[in-house]
């Protein structure tokens, strides 16, 4: 059965809200996608758990197990980012995710439950030819309604349906420190001090040393 359109008239004012901040989303990742609203409602439902909200600097540290759509509203919704060093990837390749609070020292963490989005063979069939370039307009029209379909089941679903939620024991990093750069004795490019060894003489950056075959 499809999912009826919900009329933005008739739209609550807490969902037009988790409309808002869900386009925020799509507005920096690029498109809308069930991978990017799977990573949206896990955002939510860890800052809900721990009763925090966007950080401004890196009062949060978030944890992301995979390197899909999912991570960038992650990004987005708890203002942790690989740039504030308070954004962490771990090749995993699991739908979870997590978020620390330095404050309260507590980290939770959200995984996406099997099957909570079944495969549908439709989807499966169309997917494949709008990837090939192969789908008519009509069927490319039908892909997009069925993505929209799964897309808004997933905003609408309770968090509690979508994923495992728990605490768990993870090692909060300390804050990003400033650290002083120096130019690599190989290929003279600027290179934090902290990361540089010396090899034959020379203080080398990472990939001189590994070019020079050296741990």
């Amino acid at each position: 059965m499809r999912r009826k359109v919900t009329n933005p008239r008739s739209m609550t004012t807490q969902e037009k809200e988790r409309d808002d901040h869900f386009s925020r989303c799509v507005e920096f990742h690029g498109h809308r996608c069930p991978g990017l609203a799977i990573g949206f409602q896990a955002a939510r439902a860890l800052m809900d758990r721990l009763g925090v909200t966007r950080a401004p600097d890196e009062e949060l540290v978030a944890i992301v197990e995979t390197d899909a759509c999912g991570a960038d509203a992650i990004q987005v919704m708890t203002g942790c980012t690989f740039g504030k060093g308070n954004f962490i990837f771990l090749n995993y390749g699991k739908h979870a995710f997590a978020l620390a609070d330095r404050k309260k020292g507590r980290t939770i963490r959200a995984c996406l439950r099997p099957n909570t989005i079944p495969s549908n063979p439709e989807h499966v069939v169309l997917f494949e030819k709008v990837r090939n370039e192969t789908a008519s307009s009509e069927e490319l029209e039908q892909y997009r309604s069925l993505k929209e379909e799964r897309i808004q089941e997933i905003l609408e679903s309770p968090f509690e349906s979508l994923f495992k939620i728990e605490e768990i024991s993870f090692p909060i990093p300390p804050e990003a420190q400033i650290v002083e750069s120096k130019a690599c004795g190989f290929c003279g490019e600027l290179t934090k001090t902290d990361l540089l060894q010396p090899v034959a003489g020379r203080m080398a950056c990472v990939p001189c040393r590994f070019a020079r075959h050296e741990p």
